[in-house]
């Protein structure tokens, strides 16, 4: 049976730094509680949003160790354990499960681009590390590949706690192939905050958001109002959103949600790692508007 903790809401964490470019754990701290208060339904440290690639494998561990600690099993923590080496993967996949994670996330392996068998192998590995939920993660605009269709199914098969994948592929398609082949056996979640409510009326049952860093309630409406089956209050909430979730990703992910947390005096840098960078003025200045405008517009939605 499909653990169905891993729906509605989750937000993949931004990872806060300090002037010195060092790990900010108060800020996470303060993110962490704020996006439990606003309702949120699950968390996810160190995934692409927050910085993955750049942190070393302590940072990395810190970070998830801290999330578990700040969240205090009110909400369930989903920790990113992917890399393109399969040994890193398993080895991160075994830290997160002995730290208290509930599940973890595993991207496809990118830049090496294996076949579909190379990725049956790869993910079989991480399953067979864990008993905790794996949830498969579908981006090939960052990898350069995608998790074919047949090779979700060949794991959902043999690895029963395989079940979940998110899907940032831009394609509602997707949502209908993996539905078709696997129907309710399969758990899927939008991984673009534009596509979350085509998505959930396709049949995902929830988003992984970058987008509810900064806006969680209104995230979380949006997705309980459409699993809900409430069309109008959802694409109320679908249009008042759309242009902050496409303008946070003018420049790459995260370094405008990064400037936004700091507006909100969330984190009290912006500061991302190199090879990132700081937005220039103009870009800065149209994600300052268009977060602010989202912001001042009218909290009440039709139920």
């Amino acid at each position: 049976m499909i653990n169905r903790r891993f729906t509605g809401s989750i937000t993949a964490l931004a990872t806060p730094f300090d002037s010195n470019g060092e790990l900010a754990l108060n800020d996470l701290g303060k993110l962490v509680e704020a996006q439990i208060t606003a309702g949120i339904n699950g968390l996810l440290p160190v995934g692409t949003t927050g910085e993955s690639p750049t942190l070393n494998h302590n940072e990395h561990k810190d970070v998830i160790a801290f999330t578990i600690e700040a969240a205090k099993g009110r909400v369930p923590i989903i920790a990113g354990a992917g890399s393109n080496s399969t040994r890193e993967a398993v080895s991160l996949t075994k830290h997160a499960h002995e730290a208290g994670a509930d599940a973890t996330l595993h991207v496809a392996p990118y830049y090496n681009k294996p076949s579909a068998e190379g990725l049956f192998r790869h993910f079989s590995a991480v399953a067979e590390a864990t008993d905790k939920t794996v949830i498969l993660y579908s981006i090939p605009g960052r990898c350069g590949i995608d998790i074919p269709v047949n090779v979700v199914e060949r794991l959902r098969n043999r690895y029963p706690h395989v079940d979940h994948i998110k899907e940032a592929g831009g394609s509602v398609d997707r949502v209908d192939q993996l539905k078709n082949a696997m129907g309710d056996d399969i758990v899927v979640l939008s991984g673009d905050d534009s596509l979350t409510l085509p998505f959930i009326a396709a049949g995902a049952e929830g988003t992984i958001s970058v987008a509810s860093n900064v806006l969680p309630d209104q995230v979380v409406s949006l997705v309980n109002f459409a699993l809900d089956g409430n069309l109008k209050g959802a694409s109320e909430l679908h249009r008042r959103l759309n242009e902050i979730s496409n303008i946070l990703f003018i420049e790459p992910n995260p370094v405008p949600v990064k400037a936004c947390l700091k507006a909100l005096g969330l984190f009290q840098t912006d500061r991302v790692r190199l090879p990132l960078c700081e937005m220039g003025t103009e870009n800065h200045q149209r994600v300052s508007e268009a977060f602010q405008a989202v912001l001042r517009s009218t909290s009440t939605v039709s139920a």
